[in-house]
């Protein structure tokens, strides 16, 4: 079971992580909730779920990569020149999704933040992370928010798969972002594969 899940008896999947993996876990996703940002939590507004419903979000792609990989246009081809009506599509479906979507995004995140402070570390075995049916799909979620995230720093390509990455020297500064790229991956290839079986 050490560094990758295992599907459980009655559903959910478990995986051992030790001190380090914990705290590398917890920092990412950290950094995941930093750059999504904070939630609408103030104004008269914020308890009405009606009101948070046909609230607007922006209209306009987030300028920064990453963010823009986690929040895409949906409609034409990132990175082409979009025609007008491609662009007021995209504009008003962001302006009513956006929101709703980083809401989503942060819960996810969150829930594996909460999950992972909840672990009781035994010395130099470390711990055994057991989730739910329901915290395993919010941990993919996180898992491939944190991959597209660090993906997009490193300029992986959809063609590139980041395998090309672990030819860099050892003193690189991207060096410990490509292993947690590639660690990321295992662990969520593992989640997926307990949870189909």
């Amino acid at each position: 079971m050490a560094g990758h899940f295992e599907p459980l008896p009655g559903g959910g999947a478990a995986v051992a992580l030790d001190e380090v993996e914990i705290s590398i876990l917890r920092s990412l996703a950290v950094q995941l909730l930093e750059l999504i940002g904070p939630g609408e939590t103030e104004g008269p507004d914020a308890a009405d779920p009606l009101a948070r419903l046909f609230a607007e979000g922006p209209s306009e792609p987030p300028s920064d990569p990453a963010l823009a990989r986690l929040f895409p246009d949906a409609y034409g081809t990132p990175g082409t020149d979009q025609d007008r009506q491609e662009r007021a599509y995209a504009s008003e479906f962001r302006r009513y999704t956006e929101n709703d979507l980083r809401a989503r995004k942060r819960d996810d995140a969150l829930a594996m933040v909460r999950s992972l402070d909840g672990l009781t570390v035994a010395g130099d075995r470390g711990a055994v992370l057991r989730l739910s049916p329901e915290d395993c799909t919010r941990w993919l979620c996180a898992l491939n928010d944190l991959r597209l995230t660090i993906g997009t720093r490193l300029e992986v390509t959809d063609e590139d798969d980041g395998e090309a990455l672990l030819e860099l020297p050892d003193e690189d500064p991207r060096k410990p972002m490509v292993m947690a790229y590639l660690w990321l991956g295992g662990l969520q290839e593992t989640l997926v594969e307990s949870l189909t079986h």
